[in-house]
């Protein structure tokens, strides 16, 4: 007997200096297919928004989107307005995407994303399936433990 995987609700959010949204109307449409609720707050969200979203919507997961190349600058001074609330402090977060202008030596930014607080760290050259495999972890883990 297979344990149904939980569903979330996922806050999706860009960083501050990021106005592309594609991206994240791509996750939310993978989400959605997934099954999950999403709260999409759209492009170039400064960190207090950011926050009191977290704290109106308490979502599950938080999925923060970068394109422009920044996220990983902008990752780790939004981690850390989150993770120095105490309400937000265990709220899973995860950023994704170009997190640099280095092409394929992006990758080098993971391990500073980490550190900073992110629960994990997508680059965009490894594709969407990395991402998927951490929702259905994340799915049977709550599932398991609820």
């Amino acid at each position: 007997m297979e344990l149904e995987k939980k569903k979330f609700t996922v806050l999706v959010s860009s960083v501050a200096s990021d106005s592309h949204t594609w991206n994240l109307v791509f996750l939310q449409l993978l989400l959605e297919e997934l099954g999950h609720r999403v709260v999409n707050i759209g492009a170039c969200v400064p960190d207090d928004l950011l926050v009191e979203s977290c704290r109106l919507h308490q979502p599950d997961l938080v999925v923060i989107s970068s394109v422009n190349g920044h996220g990983h600058h902008d990752g780790a001074r939004v981690i850390g307005e989150l993770r120095s609330r105490p309400d937000l402090v265990g709220l899973p977060v995860v950023i994704g995407g170009k997190l640099g202008i280095g092409g394929v030596d992006n990758a080098r930014h993971t391990d500073d994303l980490l550190r900073a607080g992110f629960d994990a760290v997508f680059d965009d050259s490894a594709g969407v399936d990395p991402f998927r495999e951490y929702l259905g972890a994340l799915g049977s883990l709550a599932a398991v433990t609820a």
